[in-house]
């Protein structure tokens, strides 16, 4: 018995490589990204809910952004706060802004894609670039370096969407390695040319996409996925470019409790339930093998078979894993999580297995 449990631990550090090195490294080793100049139209298309005081600081820095041809659609999705008001203040101000407001629907009451139907239906240009009310681009640049992916055949563009960094604290570092982990999944396979998903707070795509597929109705119903959901149906190899020059991304404050987080995760968890099935498949894959690899090293460790190959195959994945990682974190100007590796990996492992559980006996809540 123990025999083939040390056979199947080899199959797992296998499928962990290949994931590792044949797919993420994808991204890792791929070369640094830079940026041609377009000139293509670009409605900018902010949806905000009781986001008053984000708003307030972040509508400026896209209102500023160093581009030829833009608007900014700001959405208010029936807010109860000031939100509204903010938003008309810089009506006023900005020429290039354009406001729509969303009364509460009875049938898509509480649903952030009806609000965002409306404002891409309102919105004058050709490309569409999104970004979330609490998010903020790193440089005036962002609408350049993120158009200047698109092509006559690239019309989806995926970008990172990164989160503040709080020192000393343990919670942060797992949750920007999470995001770090999650943003070299769908960069690798889109480069792979399967792309799965992207992130609301980073994304493009021209606005003939939208209406491809007839908009968010395939997934109405599911309150979350105007972003991931999105992707994962439009998507293909043809269509779809990644954006990863340093003056692409956003960022945006994280959650500060542990609660608040796990609770964001279980709606993310809950929408990738709707992914294709091949998609949900290389992502089964992947979290499993990651637990097992770990059970089985305790287990083969402690009962002392075989442990020199054990740990011999312990010390590769993890190597492995490190440098791909490593490499990537610094491409998204996360350097300092690098060091942080092996705890941040053993706490979201044991955090998605927690999120599994939780999500089998209640649902979570969604948009606001």
């Amino acid at each position: 018995m123990l025999t083939i449990t040390f056979y199947f631990f080899i199959a797992i550090v296998v499928v962990q490589l290949s994931y590792y090195l044949g797919i993420f490294g994808k991204f890792a080793f791929g070369k640094p990204q830079t940026i041609e100049k377009q000139k293509v139209p670009v409605s900018v298309i902010v949806c905000a809910k009781n986001e008053e005081n984000n708003v307030k600081n972040y509508i400026p820095l896209l209102a500023e952004q160093d581009y030829p041809d833009f608007e900014i659609v700001l959405i208010d999705d029936a807010s109860s706060d000031e939100t509204l008001e903010v938003f008309e203040e810089f009506e006023q101000k900005y020429d290039n802004i354009r406001l729509v407001k969303v009364e509460n629907n009875e049938a898509f009451w509480g649903n952030k894609k009806y609000a965002l139907t409306l404002g891409i239906k309102a919105s004058k240009k050709e490309y569409l670039l999104f970004t979330d009310a609490d998010c903020y681009p790193t440089s005036k640049d962002w609408i350049t370096a993120m158009s200047s992916q698109f092509t006559e055949e690239k019309t989806i563009i995926l970008g990172y969407g990164g989160y503040e960094r709080i020192e000393r604290s343990l919670l942060n570092k797992v949750i920007r390695f999470e995001t770090i982990l999650t943003a070299v999944q769908y960069f690798s396979w889109a480069k792979i040319g399967l792309p799965y998903m992207g992130v609301g707070r980073n994304l493009a795509y021209k606005k003939e996409e939208f209406f491809n597929v007839n908009g968010f109705i395939e997934h109405i119903q599911v309150r979350s996925g105007d972003d991931d959901l999105f992707v994962n149906q439009a998507a293909n190899k043809n269509n779809t470019a990644i954006a990863y020059h340093p003056d692409s991304f956003t960022y945006s404050r994280p959650k500060k409790s542990y609660s608040e987080w796990f609770t964001q995760k279980r709606r993310h968890a809950t929408t990738a339930n709707h992914y294709k099935f091949f998609d949900k498949m290389q992502l089964s894959i992947f979290y499993t093998s990651q637990l097992f690899f770990f059970l089985l090293v305790i287990l083969l460790l402690s009962l002392q078979f075989q442990w020199i190959f054990v740990l011999a195959l312990l010390a590769t994945r993890y190597t492995i894993a490190w440098i791909v990682m490593g490499v990537s974190a610094g491409k998204l100007k996360e350097r300092d999580l690098r060091i942080w590796f092996p705890i941040v990996e053993i706490v979201l492992i044991f955090t998605q297995i927690n999120i599994f559980i939780t999500n089998i006996f209640s649902k979570p809540v969604h948009w606001k």
